[in-house]
């Protein structure tokens, strides 16, 4: 059974939104070989709508030569959106019937990790309806100050586990959780 893995950039007021704007100052050897890493251990990926946009219109000019770039534009994409009907972007596909029934078909398939990369809400529920099997999070030295936040107010609690962390020479933590059992 495949995992369903996210890496979210996350500053250390919990903003998520435009990374671009705050990330590349601390983008460092380190940085480049987890990314590459995540992408080795996964042949597809995961995204919400927002997120496809924005990819779709940044990444296919980037070509294949470089290699996120190469993961980026070849690997199959599932796109999550009850408002998005067609996608246009090398290999991929509108999930827009029972979201929740299409990822955990998605799940039961042989392969490696599908990623998820950005979509905070869309981590948010998967979360919550327990198909996340790992958060990852790369946690930067800045406070951006405004923005979308990782996780919106009025949810109920989710226990986590660590399962590893570590820090960057450039100040960056990574840490990565899986869902832990609810408290008794």
């Amino acid at each position: 059974m495949r995992k369903i893995a996210a890496r979210l950039f996350v500053s250390l007021d919990g903003v998520v939104e435009a990374p671009e704007t705050w990330v590349p100052p601390y983008a460092g050897d380190e940085f480049t070989e987890t990314m590459l890493a995540s992408m080795a251990e996964s042949d597809a990926l995961l995204v919400g709508r927002r997120t496809y946009e924005v990819f779709a219109a940044s990444w296919p000019e980037r070509g294949t030569e470089e290699p996120m770039a190469a993961y980026m534009n070849t690997v199959p994409k599932f796109v999550a959106s009850t408002t998005l009907d067609r996608a246009d972007w090398n290999n991929s596909t509108v999930l827009n019937g029972d979201i929740g029934k299409e990822i955990t078909a998605l799940k039961q398939q042989t392969g490696k990790n599908i990623n998820v990369a950005g979509s905070a809400t869309l981590v948010e529920w998967l979360l919550r309806q327990q198909l996340l099997d790992e958060l990852s999070l790369l946690i930067f030295p800045v406070i951006v100050g405004k923005g979308q936040r990782l996780f919106t107010d009025g949810g109920d609690k989710v226990p986590l586990r660590l399962l590893e962390s570590r820090s960057f020479t450039t100040g960056v933590q990574s840490a990565a959780y899986a869902p832990a059992p609810a408290d008794g």
